[in-house]
């Protein structure tokens, strides 16, 4: 085995199933925090019930996920952070401000928990909104033209739809009444324009590099990769549609929309993950340029084996004891 090669790949796909989850797992309680301006009083209290268990552990993942590009792509790291400091500066004050509204919604009287209430939406607005614009800053490489800032303007705007249509489908699934009928609403504002968000990444992806172009629309490839696209299409198609359906006395198919949208944000990401591969900065860095040594590579990867298990099965453990439907959260 070739450890200068493949570490850095291994590191990679770590790095990436780190963020994918992320993405997944935050982006629901992300997605709940948006759409709590939206909900009545009592509502409120039932939708931060939802998370409640769930919310801090879930930022784990990004911790992992940055942890492991600045130990094992140093160089990466420092290009990335550097074009994204402000972005990141925002998403990070956002993230204390839902943990500190978070805190202290619940323990505060009812004239300060209005208060507690916006500041929990506001912090989950900039922390989505910033994702977002760092996405579309990192697919044009980070190359700051107006036409580059205006997309990534657009894909911020459209993470924080996905975000809500998580949110929503989460809560869906989690609540019942008509909290759950809000929530089918909800969703069904947010479904199109994460559409439009995953359109135009995959439409300026291979307009930024021609490597790119030629790794989707030469032959075979072309063929080979045709199911991501109809695949993330059809299931557009199947949220939506159950969408219309929904809520149901029985509940049978309350899990669809959020099962759904989780596919749907998969198959998003195996596609940018194969367009960028092996890049970590477009034209720029791949991640043979960006590694460390494989020494220390391989030392970290020790260290990585025995914590992701454990993360991996305290995340599993958590889900299955909060499983069922959320009630107002109460401190005794």
């Amino acid at each position: 085995m070739n450890n200068a090669f493949w570490l850095p790949v291994i590191f990679m796909v770590l790095m990436g199933v780190a963020m994918l989850l992320y993405v997944l797992l935050d982006g629901f309680d992300l997605g709940v925090g948006v759409l709590l301006q939206s909900g009545t009083d009592e509502q409120k209290d039932v939708m931060i019930s939802s998370i409640g268990p769930f919310w801090d552990a879930n930022e784990t993942w990004l911790v992992l996920g940055i942890g492991l590009l600045l130990v094992a792509f140093p160089l990466a790291h420092g290009v990335i952070l550097t074009a994204l400091y402000l972005p990141v500066a925002l998403m990070l004050a956002g993230l204390i401000l839902r943990g500190v509204a978070f805190d202290f919604r619940v323990k505060a009287q009812d004239d300060h928990k209005v208060v507690w209430n916006r500041i929990f939406f506001g912090g989950s607005l900039l922390a989505s909104g910033a994702q977002g614009y760092m996405l579309g800053m990192h697919v044009v490489g980070y190359e700051r033209t107006w036409i580059n800032v205006g997309f990534a303007l657009l894909i911020a705007l459209c993470l924080i739809a996905g975000y809500a249509l998580l949110g929503a489908g989460w809560l869906i699934l989690k609540t019942e009444g008509a909290l759950q009928k809000r929530a089918v609403t909800w969703a069904r504002k947010s479904l199109w324009l994460t559409g439009v968000g995953i359109g135009a990444v995959s439409l300026m992806t291979p307009m930024v590099s021609e490597r790119i172009f030629e790794k989707w629309f030469s032959m075979p490839n072309l063929l080979f990769l045709s199911p991501i696209p109809l695949l993330t299409l059809v299931l557009f198609v199947v949220v939506e549609r159950s969408l219309r359906t929904l809520p149901q006395k029985d509940d049978r198919h309350a899990w669809l929309p959020f099962a759904g949208t989780i596919g749907i944000f998969v198959l998003a990401f195996l596609g940018l993950a194969y367009s960028l591969y092996p890049n970590l900065v477009v034209n720029r860095i791949t991640i043979w340029d960006a590694a460390s040594a494989p020494e220390s590579l391989m030392l970290i990867l020790v260290g990585t084996v025995i914590v992701l298990p454990v993360i991996l099965g305290y995340t599993i453990f958590s889900y299955r004891v909060f499983r069922g439907k959320a009630r107002e959260l109460t401190y005794y």
